[in-house]
């Protein structure tokens, strides 16, 4: 791991792959919200919560229990709190036929069991944690 922008960062799949599921770890968000492929980087400036994703290619995924595709651009960039990712970037999710970029997540505090995906528009969609546990 090597000091960027006064950030840590990984470069490889393998190295930013653990990376980005130890920051899911920590801020305790579902570990299957980023099902990564060829990651490039990831970094994290602890001091902001700012966190990039790169990789080499988009990448769609659908989440089964929540009958949800969603799409992760080859950029990802956010703002990461405990049970939060803010000011979201690179992410959007199928809503009939439009994909709207999804802007926050967040997991209810205390723990309800529920996690909540905000657009730019202020729709928000709610499903059970479950559905974005690692391997969905």
């Amino acid at each position: 791991m090597a000091e960027k922008e006064g950030g840590v960062v990984a470069k490889g799949h393998e190295e930013g792959l653990k990376m980005a599921i130890s920051l899911l770890e920590e801020f305790e968000l579902p570990l299957g919200l980023l099902p990564l492929e060829d990651v490039i980087e990831v970094g994290f400036v602890r001091s902001t919560g700012y966190m990039w994703i790169v990789q080499k290619k988009k990448l769609e995924h659908n989440f089964r229990i929540a009958s949800k595709l969603v799409s992760y651009d080859t950029d990802i960039k956010g703002y990461v709190n405990k049970k939060q990712i803010k000011k979201l970037k690179g992410v959007k999710a199928k809503e009939l036929m439009l994909w709207p970029p999804v802007h926050e997540i967040t997991v209810d505090d205390p723990l309800t069991g529920k996690i909540h995906f905000k657009s730019l528009a202020g729709i928000t969609k709610t499903f059970p944690i479950e559905a974005f546990a690692a391997g969905q």
